[in-house]
């Protein structure tokens, strides 16, 4: 990894041109002629795309449930244990987000107040190409049946040995209620648009590659979104007192998802830089992802060394990663420190790994930067809130003249005289 001894503004700038998000326009274009196709097309469509895209000919794209209770059977026992020790986590953290909404009967004659209502219907995009996630399954299903959403169905690409048993676990462990084979920007036209075999939905979380991504930015308003996400980052705050090798694990563990992963780590310690740099370059060797993570390290990763703290905890909150590990002495001190970031790991045990599978926080979380106004997925993605208001006839006949005077200020006569109705 190539190392910066910089100014903070001058690392400010590095950071730009690394986390910086680029628009490819004729995938945009690809993207809309799809969702296009399948909004008028539906199942054919979706069909004639599985098979340019995935040579895949699809005949039903829904899989039985039996296939999922068989692939619950089919799993190891360790497997199934693994699965159902997350689910236990993941559930008992999230269960901690749940909103009740609440009622205002403090004025006489006013009632205000604010419900909360599950959506109807979501859909999880979970990906299939270069690996399997089941993990990415419990962490959107889950939340989504704790807020009550009513029909949880998910979408995924059809493999031409078939979907891998864990996946399908995983989905019956989740409670998925229905489970479809389509991937790409075509599920989630599916999903957006609804056809013959797929209903839509109000929602679509996950990630997913850039055609999805792509795909999800361009169907946000005809339902919701969670977010658009981007490859996946580490940043890493540490100073001398931390291992080299363990960092280079974790960096490498985020490396290895995709060649376009970015790897960051920050120190004021150049000892602790090169060496760091030094066990990336060995452990390289004998990890099977290699050759996608040595792209994302050398392309997308870096190792800054700053003057101070301060200033490694300044640059950090200008990366916005969406994993922070702070790997310093008494790491939760700094915790107030930390501004943006999507998820953050507290000291040497607290590998980011286990935020991705077993700790219970979500691990879909904002990245590219986003993190500096966006938040992790939730319970509270999965609900809408309403509000509501009661008002006396004394108590509107008390804030009236407010009203009136504020709606002519806007020239909105219409609105006054609604108002002055009520009085005649």
């Amino acid at each position: 990894m190539k190392i910066y001894q910089q100014s903070l503004d001058e690392m400010k700038q590095v950071v730009k041109r690394y986390t910086q998000q680029t628009t490819d326009l004729e995938i945009e274009k690809s993207v809309r002629d799809i969702l296009e196709d399948v909004r008028q097309n539906k199942d054919a469509a979706i069909r004639k795309y599985e098979l340019k895209f995935d040579r895949l000919a699809i005949k039903d794209f829904k899989i039985p449930d039996e296939k999922l209770t068989a692939a619950l059977n089919e799993i190891s026992p360790a497997l199934r244990k693994a699965l159902e020790h997350a689910k236990k986590n993941i559930t008992s953290f999230h269960r901690m987000e749940l909103e009740h909404g609440f009622v205002d009967t403090n004025t006489p004659g006013i009632i205000r107040g604010q419900k909360v209502t599950p959506l109807k219907r979501v859909g999880l995009y979970v990906p299939g190409g270069t690996a399997a996630y089941p993990s990415t399954i419990l962490m959107t299903a889950l939340p989504a049946k704790i807020a009550g959403v009513e029909q949880v169905i998910m979408v995924t690409p059809p493999q031409t040995a078939g979907i891998a048993p864990a996946v399908l676990a995983a989905a019956k462990i989740a409670g998925v209620d229905a489970v479809y084979q389509v991937g790409g920007a075509q599920a989630i036209g599916a999903l957006a648009y609804g056809t013959e075999s797929i209903p839509a939905v109000n929602k679509i979380v996950g990630p997913g590659n850039i055609f999805v991504a792509t795909a999800k930015k361009q169907v946000f308003g005809q339902v919701a979104i969670d977010m658009v996400a981007g490859p996946s980052e580490i940043g890493i705050l540490a100073d001398e007192t931390a291992d080299p090798g363990e960092l280079a694990a974790d960096l490498l563990s985020q490396a290895e998802h995709d060649k376009r992963a970015r790897p960051m780590l920050i120190t004021d310690s150049l000892k602790l830089a090169q060496a760091v740099s030094d066990q990336i370059k060995e452990q390289l060797k004998t990890l099977p992802r290699q050759e996608i993570a040595a792209a994302s390290v050398e392309n997308r990763g870096f190792i800054a060394v700053m003057k101070s703290v301060s200033e490694m905890f300044a640059l950090m909150n200008e990366v916005a990663p969406e994993h922070l590990e702070i790997q310093l002495s008494n790491p939760a001190q700094y915790l107030s420190l930390i501004r943006n970031a999507g998820s953050v790991f507290l000291g040497r045990y607290a590998s980011e790994p286990l935020g991705d599978y077993l700790a219970g926080p979500n691990h879909v979380l904002p990245t590219g930067g986003t993190a500096k106004f966006s938040s992790p997925l939730g319970v509270y993605d999965f609900v809408k809130k309403t509000q509501f208001i009661q008002f006396s006839k004394e108590a509107l006949k008390n804030d009236s003249a407010d009203i009136t005077k504020l709606a002519r200020t806007e020239g909105l006569e219409g609105h006054a005289r609604a108002i002055e109705q009520r009085f005649k």
